[in-house]
C-alpha cells in the first residue's frame, strides 16, 4: 500500500503546541502507570499470548517532553496516510472471518486503510488544529474527510455497518460496530471545519445518515444487536460521543435515542457509592471484565450527556419563564429539568467514584500493560478529569502525561501490548489523551490555537 506523501512542516507543527512545560517536567519524576508485560503474566496468565507481537520491543530512545510527545506523534500519525486519504491499523494483527476464523500475523498482513482508523486520525488532527478548512495540513484533514465522507455516501440505509471493511482489530475488540459510532463522532467534530459551504452540505447528510442508522437500529435500552467484540462496552461509549455530538452539531437526533443511550451510561451505578456495582437489568456489552474499560466508557457517555443537557436545560428554562407559555407545556419543561437534575447527579456520583479509584495503579493498568483499550480509556477519563478540575484533575494530569510520554516509541508511536496493537489508534488516541485540555480551552475561550497551551503546560 503506497503511503501519502506528506511533508512536515515542523516549526508550524510545534506552533499550536508551544508553551512552558518545566513545571509538568518535573512531574515526570511521577512513577509511571505499569507498562510492563509483569502485572499482566500474573493476573492474567491464560491470555499472555496476546501480548506477543511485534510492537512489544519498539525502541523507546530518551523521554521526550510533552510538546515533543505531542509533535512528533503528529508527525507519526501523519506519515501512516495512506493515498486514498485514510489510515490503516499501522500493523497488527487481523481477524479472518471471512475464510475460517483465526488470525493473520506477520510483516506482510494487508493494512487496507478503514473506517475506524481514519475517523479517530481525523479527529486528533482536529484538535490540533489541522481541519480542512485551516492548518498546514489542511489536504490531509480533507482528503480524510473525503474518505470518510464517501464510505457513509455508498453504505445502504439500514444497517449498522457503515464500511464493508471486515475483521479489523477494532471490530473484533470493541465492536462490530465501532467504525459507524467512530464516524459520527468525527462527522460532528467537523462541523463547521470544513473547506466551504458544499463540503457543509455533504458533511452534514453524511452525518444525518449514519445518525439514522444508529438510531434505527437502537434498541430500547440503549444498546445495539450483534455489536461484539471482547470489549464493546467501548465501542458503547463511542455511540454516546456519536449522538450527543451529532446533536450539539445540529444534527437530527431524537431525544428518545439520547435517553436511551443514557440508560447505558447509568446501567449498575450505585449512586451512593459512585461506582457500577449495583445491579442492572439492562443488556450491557461485554467489558472483558476489565473495571477500567467499563466504567471509564460509561463516565465518558454520562459527560457527553451533561454536555448535551446544557442546551435542553436553557430550553426548558426558558419555556417556564415565558407568560405565554401554556401549562401543560411548562409541566414537561419541568419533567425535563427534574430529568436533567438526575443525569448530573449521576455525573457527579461517578466522576468522583473513579476518580478515587485512579489511585490505584492496578485498577488504572486495566488488563495489566496497555493496548488501544487502555489508550481509549485514558481518553475518557482525562476528558472527565478535566472537566471535575480540583486535585483530582491536577494528579490525574501529572500521571497521565509521564506515562504517556515515558511509553512513547523511537519513532513518534504508541503501540499496544495486547489485543488493539496497531499503531495508528494507539497513537491518535494517545495524542487526544494529550490535547484535551487544549481542546477545551479552543471551545471555552474561542481563542487562536497557537495561543492555546497543551496539557503538559502550566
Amino acid at each position: 500500500m503506497k503511503r501519502m506523501k506528506t511533508k512536515l512542516h515542523s516549526s508550524k507543527l510545534l506552533a499550536p503546541l508551544a508553551g512552558s512545560i518545566c513545571g509538568l517536567l518535573a512531574l515526570a519524576i511521577v512513577a509511571p502507570l505499569s507498562l510492563t508485560h509483569s502485572y499482566a503474566d500474573k493476573i492474567r496468565a491464560p491470555r499472555t499470548s496476546e501480548a506477543q507481537n511485534e510492537t512489544s520491543a519498539e525502541p523507546k530512545g530518551p523521554v521526550r517532553s510533552p510538546d515533543e510527545a505531542l509533535a512528533k506523534g503528529l508527525e507519526y500519525l501523519l506519515s501512516q496516510q495512506h493515498s486514498d486519504g485514510g489510515w490503516g491499523q499501522g500493523g497488527g494483527w487481523r481477524q479472518n472471518n471471512q475464510k475460517g476464523g483465526g488470525r493473520v500475523e506477520g510483516k506482510n498482513v494487508e493494512d487496507p486503510s478503514d473506517l475506524g482508523n481514519t475517523c479517530v486520525s481525523l479527529v486528533t488532527l482536529l484538535r490540533a488544529g489541522h481541519s480542512p478548512a485551516q492548518g498546514t495540513h489542511r489536504e490531509t484533514a480533507a482528503k480524510a474527510f473525503d474518505f470518510i465522507c464517501g464510505h457513509a455516501e455508498r453504505a445502504d440505509k439500514e444497517s449498522l455497518y457503515v464500511t464493508d471493511v471486515r475483521d479489523t482489530q477494532l471490530q473484533v475488540k470493541i465492536g462490530s460496530y465501532v467504525d459507524t459510532f467512530l464516524t459520527g463522532w468525527a462527522l460532528s467534530e467537523l462541523k463547521g471545519k470544513v473547506a466551504d459551504g458544499a463540503a457543509e452540505t455533504r458533511r452534514a447528510a453524511a452525518l444525518e445518515k449514519v445518525v439514522s442508522k444508529i438510531e434505527r437500529n437502537q434498541r430500547e435500552d440503549g444498546s445495539y444487536a450483534d455489536n461484539k467484540g471482547w470489549a464493546a462496552v467501548l465501542s458503547q461509549g463511542l455511540a454516546s460521543k456519536a449522538l450527543n455530538g451529532a446533536a450539539r452539531s445540529g444534527a437530527k437526533v431524537s431525544k428518545q435515542a439520547l435517553d436511551k443511550d443514557q440508560v447505558q451510561n447509568k446501567a449498575g451505578l450505585d449512586l451512593a457509592k459512585g461506582d457500577f456495582s449495583a445491579p442492572t437489568s439492562a443488556a450491557e456489552p461485554s467489558s472483558a471484565g476489565v473495571s477500567l474499560y467499563r466504567e471509564a466508557a460509561k463516565l465518558g457517555g454520562l459527560r457527553e450527556k451533561s454536555k448535551s443537557n446544557v442546551g435542553r436545560k436553557a430550553e426548558a428554562d426558558a419555556l417556564i419563564l415565558n407568560p405565554s407559555a401554556p401549562e401543560p407545556a411548562k409541566a414537561q419543561a419541568r419533567q425535563e429539568l427534574k430529568a436533567i437534575a438526575e443525569d448530573e447527579q449521576a455525573t457527579r456520583a461517578a466522576t468522583a467514584g473513579i476518580a478515587g479509584k485512579l489511585r490505584d495503579s492496578k485498577y488504572v493498568a486495566g488488563f495489566g500493560n496497555n493496548g488501544g483499550e487502555e489508550f481509549l480509556s485514558y481518553m475518557n477519563l482525562t476528558e472527565s478529569l478535566h472537566e471535575k478540575g480540583g486535585q483530582d484533575w491536577t494528579d490525574w494530569r501529572a500521571k497521565m502525561t509521564a506515562t504517556l510520554c515515558g511509553a512513547q516509541n523511537a519513532d513518534g508511536s504508541w503501540a499496544g501490548h495486547h489485543c488493539i496493537t496497531g499503531r495508528n489508534f494507539c497513537t491518535a488516541t494517545a495524542l487526544l489523551t494529550l490535547l484535551v485540555e487544549r481542546h477545551d480551552a479552543q471551545k471555552t475561550t474561542a481563542v487562536d490555537p497557537a495561543k492555546v497551551q497543551p496539557i503538559a503546560a502550566e
